[in-house]
């Protein structure tokens, strides 16, 4: 793999989840000093590269990073809740980080 170049969100406005990962997103970006690309209903992007459910069929939002070998991975696809039921925004924070230094090979 590579070095993150940028990441990339996919996701639609009008979704409730669009401000999580946008949170989520824009802090990743400013801390890690990586451009962010939002791509509005991108579903070709995501057929290609997103989680898919049993049926093939994708659903937004889902964060990805760009790599320097050309690459995709898939950083945060979906969001986790506390024992209470809220969404849990440090988590996702947590474990999108995690995932973009397992795909750089810094983890």
């Amino acid at each position: 793999m590579g070095a993150v170049e940028k990441l990339v969100l996919v996701t639609s406005r009008t979704l409730p989840l669009n401000r999580h990962f946008r949170k989520i997103a824009w802090r990743l970006s400013r801390e890690l000093g990586k451009e962010l690309e939002v791509r509005e209903e991108d579903y070709e992007f995501l057929s290609k590269y997103g989680e898919k459910d049993d049926f093939g069929m994708t659903w937004l939002p889902q964060l990805f990073a760009a790599l320097s070998d050309g690459s995709i991975v898939k950083v945060l696809t979906e969001p986790n809740l506390t024992p209470q039921g809220t969404l849990d925004e440090e988590l996702d924070y947590k474990i999108a980080l995690k995932n973009i230094k397992k795909a750089e090979g810094s983890e």
